[in-house]
């Protein structure tokens, strides 16, 4: 358990399983090329920290066979719940904090951390930590969404760029952190030279939609982006101009909905930072 909440208050409670199971429907072509670009071995050891729902879980699986171990571990309840639910019966998940994990040190051939170490007070530690689980020569991949801006409106840069500093200002505001805090994530290759890794190599795969979008890119899109991340939250870090016009873009009732137009495309980034014992 954690003595603490997170950078972004998380908690053995908190909960993000739709948004994360939406993500990984939606970045799944992505997420799977990312993984084969690490060339695991068979019977190779894996832990996902930050498992989250736990789709990752079968994807590593695939790599690894069936002689190969692979081990889960989230905080939040709710998401151990998840991924036990759809994991392997030879796939164990457990729910703890990553700070504390009850595991043996040098265990691991490798350690895939994804979209985690940006809510964690500490990440130079927190790698450290996980560090300590890896055999010698293991390594540690962390991925991060979004090093680099996303793009969402094409055809209106500054509106996009108005958004995307309100998200930024909600989240200083909600959970009391600076913009520094926020912009660490930028820092992966940091974070592994500072926890004492070799042969630190990065690599930024793009997560890129245009219209017309399948099922699984407009479901994850509209629920957890202009739902979720925008809509009535960001109105009081935007202009009553400029909120009414993102408003008329986040609703799928609208003529002028995002994803149903024409010229609509979207660009994700998702970068790859590996660095060995």
């Amino acid at each position: 358990m954690s003595a603490l909440p997170g950078l972004l208050g998380d908690t053995t409670a908190r909960d993000y399983s739709r948004k994360l199971r939406l993500f990984n429907a939606f970045a799944e072509p992505e997420l799977r090329q990312i993984i084969a670009s690490l060339d695991l071995r068979p019977k190779a050891r894996v832990l996902d920290a930050g498992c989250g729902t736990g789709q990752a879980l079968q994807w590593l699986s695939d790599k690894v066979g069936a002689d190969g171990v692979v081990v889960g571990m989230d905080l939040a309840a709710a998401h151990v719940a998840a991924a036990r639910a759809i994991a392997s019966p030879r796939t164990l998940v457990l729910q703890a904090d990553l700070l504390r994990a009850p595991l043996r040190g040098a265990t691991f051939d490798l350690v895939w951390c994804m979209n985690t170490i940006n809510h964690l007070r500490d990440p130079a530690a927190g790698v450290r930590l996980l560090g300590s689980l890896l055999c010698p020569a293991g390594r540690i991949a962390l991925g991060q969404s979004s090093v680099l801006p996303d793009m969402y409106f094409a055809w209106d840069a500054r509106l996009e760029r108005l958004t995307n500093e309100a998200v930024r200002q909600y989240y200083r505001d909600r959970y009391r952190v600076s913009e520094r805090d926020l912009a660490a994530v930028r820092s992966l290759l940091g974070v592994l030279r500072q926890a004492q890794f070799c042969n630190v190599r990065a690599r930024t795969f793009v997560i890129e939609r245009v219209s017309p979008l399948g099922p699984a890119d407009e479901a994850y899109l509209t629920e957890t982006i202009f739902r979720d991340t925008w809509g009535e939250r960001l109105r009081p870090y935007l202009s009553s101009e400029d909120y009414a016009e993102l408003t008329r873009l986040c609703d799928p009732q609208h003529p002028q909905f995002a994803l149903r137009r024409p010229d609509f495309h979207f660009v994700q980034t998702f970068t790859l930072a590996v660095g060995e014992r």
